[in-house]
């Protein structure tokens, strides 16, 4: 929006104002001063701002409206409205009931007025109109455009001309019963732009009999538009929905001024001065121009608005203001709130003593100004937010760690602890092949983003493969997230590792991962939540195309829950993604994880021994229908307090062992927290070892 600064001159004096503290002012009033530019109009300069205002500002959106606001922000008045003549006002009182019954239904308008105005024999603009209008950016016509373009631009309401003749000529009698409805069947309207468009039934048209006017709020029927020999018009000025505007326009494909103002959402707090002024600017060169009101009506006024503003918040929200002097604390005063509220042309009445004021708020900010907290927005405004005193405020305890977040929090130290990065993904993704279960948005933006996901895993082997394909090596990784199903949503964390070579010791080659040797990564994962688990040879029906038939196990809780999948990825999708076949990828049920923690058991601690720990190794030949588990028991029942870990290290089966047999090498570790351990005291209770499992089990010693 343009603005000049010499109409706004006209409107509020700012001669003594310095350009960069007007524009410092409208920068940290909420106005975007974007440019400023110098133009030439006939034999003076005028100095141009570019300015944007909010969106929730429709009531700014104009000359009087900012300069409105220039007034409030340097405490000025606007001068009295030298456009309004009192003479002629009462000609155009509107009434205060709607005169049309299906306005007062569908709310699409809360104001519709229509004038016939004849005998315009001069539709030509005095100049000094068309000089505001180049300084706002528009290029003078000279015909009653100019007159719409400028009330727009100057009051901030649109209004809409059509030819009363020709209206006239199409009429089977001489009445003018013009009225806001809809469209009784789809048809075409030819409109001023020369353009053809398709009205369906929701279409909110004016019409008199079954001649339609136009589209109401957004263009003219090209049948009905003035022109060079126009004498008599039709002057329509409504206020209409502004969601019923921007659906329009969309449903047209068309955007015009007028309904671009719509949209912003205008009121009717100034419309009747507004049109008194158009009426008044038609005059200038037709005095013996004929109005009648044809129609009009307008919606019961909203009652007024009081918002109670409490001292007390206002000085919490906004905090100290800066000060020259030495004080710590000084804040603003309950004297400058109310000068602030006055500026603002806001009624109020002050309790002191409970230091609140009654705010009634204006019918130009009854649709931004709802609460307590847009009142002390406007005050913060007002005094500028730059000098109060910013500052963080003194928070002793942030809060309190839920046990949702205490458990995430548990297996990203484990994951982060494996080698793994944290990944992030959209919860929306293509539509997959066998979509039967799947959740489809009825409007998606993008076919790449309409259907909810039912797993975390076809986006984890997505993010690999988009990774590959920019040289990047595969990334190990995981992920906390939602999955959408039919009757639900969860909460999962999956995640992927492999499909790297890499040392596991440094003697040896770089190899792939094994399955058990990435199996066995998860199981020291949940080792170190002191999670139990166990794991059988079962593949759900939804994981069927994302993991290998035969290399995917079930995780399963000890109380029997299942909590989710791991397994390596299928070849066919490993094939069509071109990714490594060698990835395995899991999917775990985070709410279970979690209640599982919760209702694990308080670990107990025993002093840790600094006396050193003997090693000692335990080759033996056994029938194969002794199992290790029985083995491991014995000896832990039948050993000594000094023993403190057994592992099995090595199970061999071949020609040097006898049929029906296999050979087990177990580690056996011992330490005393009382003294130094000798090797001739752990050959002794090794020997005893030995013994108890040749007298159970006839085990045979190998060197």
């Amino acid at each position: 929006m343009l603005i000049s600064l010499n109409w706004i001159n006209e409107l509020l004096n700012i001669d003594n104002i310095n350009l960069d503290e007007l524009i410092e002012k409208l920068t940290l009033g909420g106005f975007e001063v974007e440019d400023t530019f110098e133009v030439v109009i006939g034999e003076k300069t005028e100095t141009v701002l570019e300015i944007s205002a909010t969106a929730n500002r429709a009531d700014s959106i104009s000359t009087k409206g900012i300069a409105k606001e220039i007034g409030s922000l340097i405490n000025r008045v606007p001068f009295s409205n030298i456009y309004q003549i009192n003479s002629f006002e009462p000609e155009i009182i509107l009434q205060k009931s709607f005169l049309n019954s299906q306005i007062l239904e569908n709310q699409n308008c809360s104001t519709f007025v229509t004038i016939t105005a004849e005998n315009l024999k001069n539709t030509t603009s005095p100049k000094w109109l068309k000089q505001k209008l180049i300084s706002s950016g528009i290029e003078p016509e000279n015909n009653l455009l100019d007159f719409q373009n400028y009330i727009l631009l100057e009051t901030g309401y649109p209004f809409e001309f059509y030819d009363l003749n020709k209206i006239k000529a199409k009429l089977s009698n001489s009445e003018l019963n013009l009225k806001l409805a809809t469209v009784d069947t789809p048809t075409t309207l030819p409109t001023i732009n020369g353009l053809e468009y398709t009205l369906n039934q929701n279409t909110l048209v004016l019409k008199t009999e079954n001649l339609l006017l136009g589209v109401a709020g957004v263009i003219p029927n090209q049948d009905f538009g003035y022109d060079e020999t126009t004498t008599s018009i039709l002057i329509e000025g409504s206020i209409f929905n502004s969601k019923k505007i921007r659906q329009t326009s969309r449903n047209l494909g068309l955007r015009t001024e007028r309904s671009a103002r719509y949209e912003k959402g205008l009121n009717n707090y100034s419309f009747n001065e507004s049109i008194c002024r158009l009426l008044n600017l038609l005059r200038i060169n037709n005095p013996n121009i004929n109005y009648k009101i044809n129609s009009s009506g307008q919606i019961a006024e909203k009652a007024v608005k009081v918002i109670t503003l409490t001292y007390q918040n206002v000085i919490e929200i906004l905090g100290p203001i800066k000060s020259s002097q030495n004080e710590t604390s000084i804040y603003i005063t309950i004297k400058q709130i109310s000068s602030y509220l006055q500026r603002l042309d806001f009624s109020f009445e002050f309790n002191e003593l409970t230091s609140k004021w009654e705010v009634e708020i204006p019918n130009s900010r009854i649709d931004d100004i709802t609460r307590e907290i847009d009142l002390i927005e406007e005050i913060g405004r007002l005094h500028g937010f730059n000098n109060f005193v910013s500052c963080l405020p003194d928070i002793q305890k942030i809060g309190l760690e839920d046990f949702s977040y205490q458990t995430r929090k548990k297996l990203t130290t484990c994951f982060l602890s494996e080698g793994l990065n944290e990944l992030m993904q959209y919860s929306l993704v293509k539509e997959p092949t066998n979509s039967e279960t799947s959740l489809k948005l009825i409007n998606p933006l993008s076919s790449d983003c309409s259907t909810l996901r039912i797993s975390l895993l076809p986006n984890i082997l997505e993010t690999i493969q988009e990774n590959l394909k920019q040289g990047t090596r595969n990334i190990e990784g995981f992920e906390f997230g939602h999955i959408f199903l039919p009757d639900s949503e969860k909460e999962y964390v999956g995640g992927n590792f492999g499909g790297i070579k890499t040392k596991l010791t440094w003697s040896e080659n770089a190899a792939q991962l094994s399955w058990f040797e990435a199996k066995g990564k998860l199981e020291d994962i949940f080792k170190k939540l002191n999670i139990g688990i166990y794991w059988k040879k079962q593949i759900p029906k939804a994981y069927e195309t994302i993991l290998h038939p035969y290399r995917t196990t079930q995780f399963d809780l000890l109380n029997g829950k299942s909590l989710g999948v791991f397994g390596q990825v299928h070849p066919i999708l490993a094939k069509q993604l071109n990714i490594s076949p060698e990835i395995y990828l899991f999917e775990f049920d985070f709410e279970i994880l979690k209640n599982e923690l919760k209702n694990n058991l308080l670990p107990l601690y025993q002093d840790y021994s600094s006396y050193p720990k003997i090693v000692k190794d335990l080759s033996f030949i056994v029938d194969q229908k002794v199992s290790f588990d029985k083995i491991k028991k014995l000896i832990l029942e039948k050993g000594t307090d000094v023993l403190i870990q057994l592992d099995l290290l090595d199970e061999y089966q071949g020609e040097s062992i006898p049929t029906n047999c296999t050979s087990l090498c177990i580690q056996l570790t011992f330490q005393s927290t009382k003294k130094t351990l000798r090797t001739e005291e752990v050959e002794i209770i090794v020997n005893s070892i030995q013994s108890i499992l040749v007298k159970e089990y006839n085990i045979i010693q190998r060197v």
